[in-house]
């Protein structure tokens, strides 16, 4: 799935395949405590927290890995614990789910929470 015509978080869940899911449900876990379910919606065709037009974080599952959008400030302030990771400018990329860093998104997540100085969910 590159981009995803869901109407909602919910319905593009349901595409996801089945391995990934549970990674998924778990990086989505994080995002709506980090952001809250108001900050929840599809932007760009994957889910995504914050403002619609310009979300803050988005997420992704493309056909060779998931994709976490998080933005190059989160980036730079992790870059040591992003070494052995592949990553982008603002983006980090698993290719198998089950080597997803859940401590180190939990902390990016929070990173960007008080940079765009969000109430905690």
């Amino acid at each position: 799935m590159v981009q995803s015509k869901a109407a909602n978080v919910d319905d593009f869940m349901q595409e996801v395949a089945p391995e990934r899911r549970p990674a998924l449900d778990q990086l989505r876990a994080l995002c709506l405590r980090a952001f809250g379910p108001e900050s929840e919606c599809m932007a760009f065709g994957m889910p995504a927290y914050g403002p619609p037009k310009l979300p803050w974080i988005a997420f992704n599952s493309q056909k060779q890995h998931i994709a976490f959008y998080v933005g190059q400030t989160a980036m730079d302030a992790f870059s040591a614990r992003l070494a052995d990771i592949d990553h982008g400018k603002g983006c980090v990329r698993w290719r198998r789910p089950d080597k997803m860093d859940f401590d180190l998104i939990a902390d990016m997540l929070e990173h960007v929470r008080l940079s765009t100085k969000q109430d905690p969910a």
